[in-house]
């Protein structure tokens, strides 16, 4: 369908659809600071240890054998070969710190007795600590960065519904992360970075197209001026987005343990990110009221060359 052809009309729905993302977005933070997230033992500390086997160890049984010894929560993935085993334990109560390695290893030789020891390393809850707050800082920065190359690339208008669609992004994702208590790991950490500059991109496409109808155009009337660009730009939204969801959906299914967190975040995250692009942005636009005068270019200056 060409673009003469398209005529829907999104921002028919923008009004209740910009309430159902300050609904998320409250409903998010509400979650966040009640439940909080289930950090995963890259933020709360643990236990590594890594064995070897001379044969390949099945994932799968290792897992199980941990869970039916109490450990279930253990983060078990190959470590460099399929004949070695990385395992990331949490603390318990009931156990030394300085002895829970040695625990689970036992659990795991009970299974196979040519199992050999090759690391124990504890990890203290204050490195996890650092981690976490870095982590909040890096991610900070880079929603900073990211408003700064917005303000500068179009207005400032466009720079704050931008930083506010990213925003809207991330609170909304870590809010399904809070509610459903999915592990919140590095993984998770990455995959949430890597949606801001997912959101970002998308944005910003939109964003262009917007900036063109209203200098170009000879419509006066905003909605219908960012209704228009929001129909040229859907082809390539929705191409944008499923290309990418069928390769996070491949992850998910097929890439084990260690990526379902990771694809489970940008799952959410573009589907979330599609929406606010067009629809939280916009919203944003309005609201602050945007019209043909912001998009003007200065007419240059002439120089009085009489002496």
């Amino acid at each position: 369908m060409s673009k003469e052809e398209r005529n829907i009309n999104f921002m028919a729905a923008r009004k209740p659809l910009g309430m159902l993302s300050i609904a998320l977005v409250v409903i998010s933070v509400i979650l966040l600071v009640t439940r909080g997230l289930n950090l995963g033992l890259d933020f709360t500390g643990g236990t590594t240890i890594v064995v070897k086997s001379p044969v390949d160890v099945e994932l799968s049984q290792t897992r199980a054998d941990l869970a039916e010894a109490g450990f279930g929560d253990a983060v078990v993935q190959h470590y460099g070969s399929p004949k070695e085993v990385n395992i990331r334990v949490a603390p318990k109560d009931s156990v030394d710190a300085d002895k829970i390695g040695y625990v689970v290893f036992d659990v795991l030789k009970a299974g196979n007795g040519d199992l050999e020891l090759l690391k124990v390393e504890f990890v203290g809850p204050q490195v996890g600590d650092e981690l976490r707050d870095e982590s909040g800082t890096a991610m900070l920065l880079a929603l900073g960065l990211m408003m700064l190359y917005v303000w500068f690339r179009f207005s400032n208008k466009f720079g704050v519904a931008t930083v506010v669609a990213l925003f809207h992004d991330v609170i909304v994702v870590l809010g399904l992360f809070s509610l459903l208590q999915w592990p919140f790991d590095l993984t998770v950490l990455a995959a949430v970075l890597a949606l801001i500059g997912y959101s970002l991109n998308d944005s910003i496409v939109v964003a262009d197209r917007i900036r063109d109808e209203f200098r170009n155009t000879r419509e006066t009337d905003p909605v219908a001026i960012i209704n228009g660009a929001v129909n040229q730009t859907m082809t390539r939204t929705i191409n944008t987005s499923l290309t990418t969801l069928l390769v996070l959906v491949a992850l998910f299914f097929f890439g084990g343990e260690v990526m379902k967190a990771f694809s489970e975040a940008l799952i959410v995250g573009v589907l979330v990110g599609t929406y606010s692009s067009i629809y939280v942005v916009t919203n944003i636009l309005f609201m602050m009221k945007v019209d043909k005068e912001d998009f003007l270019i200065p007419e240059p200056e002439e120089l009085d060359e009489t002496p």
